[in-house]
C-alpha cells in the first residue's frame, strides 16, 4: 500500500512556510503522495449541493474563497522536493483549455522527473463553471472524457489530432513529453455511475471519496460492492478490469475516536492504530493501492503529529 494526504490549500496551514514544512516532513517520514485539492474562485452565494456534506453545504463559502491555485502550487512543490509524488486532488477538469492544462502538467512531470498523477474530476459547483466561463456545467461529464482522450493524444503522439465537441487541435508540435511513459497516471474520482463509468473506460484508476452521503463508502462491505460494480462497468467498456488502478480518500480519517457510519457500523479509518489498520487491509484485499488521509490538525504543531502517528503507529500493524 501507497500512502498519501491533502495539503492544505486554504485557511491558517495555507502559508507557504506551513506547507513546505507539511510536506517535507512527509516525504521524509515515506509518504508517497502530497495532494492538492482545486478550485479556483468561490462565489459569494454557492447553491447547497456539495456532495460531501450531509447538508449540501460548502464551509469554503464561509471563510471567504480563499484558495491558492492546485497547479501553480504542484510546481511549487517540485521545486522544494526530490521524492514525494505530485497529486491533483483531484482537478476539475473543465475549469482549464485542455491544450494549457496538458502543458501545465507535462511541465510538472518533467521538473519532477516523472512524479506526477492527475487525479480527474468533473467538478460540483455550477457558480464557479459560470464565473469562469468553462463549457456547460450540465455537460461536464462528456468534458472530462474528451479531455482525457485529448491529454492521450498530446502526451503520446509526435502528430497530436483531436476532433470533438469541446476538445479540438490538429497541425501542432506538443512539446515536451512527460517523463512518464505513456503518461502520467490518470485517476478519475467520483461516486456516482457515470463518474465510475468514467474510470472504466478512460483512466488509469478510480480514486474515489469515502464520504459521500449519498455513495457512501465508508465500510469495506460498501466498498466491496461499488468496486464489483466498477468491475462490471470496465468489462462493458472492453477492458480488463485487472488493468484498473484502485485508489481511495478518506476524508474523515480520525485516529481519535471511533465514528459511526450511517448503517450503524464503525466507520472505517476512524478509531484505535489497530482497527484503523485492519481496515486498511481489508481495503487492500479488495484490491486499493494508493490510501490517502486527512492528516489536517487545528495547526502546524497538530499537522506534523499526525503525519508522525499514522507512520509510526498505524503503518507498521498493516503488515501484521
Amino acid at each position: 500500500m501507497k500512502y498519501g494526504f491533502s495539503v492544505p490549500t486554504r485557511g491558517a496551514l495555507a502559508t507557504a512556510e506551513n506547507m513546505v514544512k507539511i510536506v517535507k516532513h512527509a516525504e521524509d517520514l515515506g509518504y508517497t503522495y502530497a495532494g492538492v485539492s482545486d478550485h479556483v474562485i468561490v462565489p459569494r452565494t454557492v447553491a447547497p449541493v456539495y456532495p460531501y456534506s450531509e447538508n449540501g453545504e460548502f464551509e469554503g463559502v464561509h471563510q471567504g474563497g480563499d484558495y491558492l491555485e492546485q497547479i501553480c502550487l504542484l510546481a511549487y512543490f517540485a521545486a522544494v522536493t526530490k521524492k514525494i509524488r505530485l497529486l491533483t486532488s483531484v482537478m476539475v477538469v473543465p475549469h482549464r483549455p485542455c491544450l494549457l492544462v496538458a502543458k501545465m502538467l507535462a511541465t510538472i512531470d518533467v521538473l519532477t522527473n516523472g512524479r506526477l498523477t492527475v487525479g480527474c474530476g468533473a467538478g460540483w459547483m455550477a457558480e464557479e463553471f459560470e464565473a469562469l466561463q468553462a463549457p456547460p456545467f450540465a455537460e461536464r461529464g462528456k468534458v472530462v472524457a474528451e479531455y482525457i482522450q485529448g491529454f492521450r493524444e498530446l502526451w503520446t503522439k509526435d502528430d497530436p489530432r483531436f476532433d470533438g465537441k469541446y476538445v479540438k487541435f490538429g497541425d501542432i508540435n506538443f512539446m515536451p513529453k512527460p517523463v512518464q511513459k505513456p503518461n502520467p497516471p490518470i485517476w478519475v474520482g467520483g461516486e456516482s455511475d457515470p463518474a465510475m463509468k468514467r474510470a472504466a473506460k478512460f483512466a488509469d484508476g478510480w480514486f474515489p471519496i469515502g464520504a459521500n452521503p449519498k455513495f457512501p463508502l465508508d465500510t469495506p462491505e460498501r466498498f466491496g460492492v461499488a468496486v464489483a460494480r466498477l468491475k462490471t462497468f470496465a468489462r462493458e467498456a472492453g477492458r480488463d478490469p485487472a488493468t484498473l488502478d484502485l485508489a481511495y480518500y478518506s476524508t474523515w480519517y480520525d485516529e481519535t475516536k471511533a465514528q459511526k457510519a450511517s448503517d450503524g457500523t464503525r466507520r472505517a479509518f476512524s478509531g484505535t492504530a489497530q482497527e484503523i489498520a485492519g481496515d486498511i487491509r481489508r481495503y487492500g484485499e479488495l484490491g486499493v493501492r494508493h490510501m490517502m488521509v486527512n492528516i489536517r490538525g487545528a495547526d502546524l504543531p497538530s499537522t506534523l503529529k499526525r503525519l508522525d502517528y499514522f507512520v509510526e503507529k498505524v503503518q507498521p500493524l498493516v503488515g501484521k
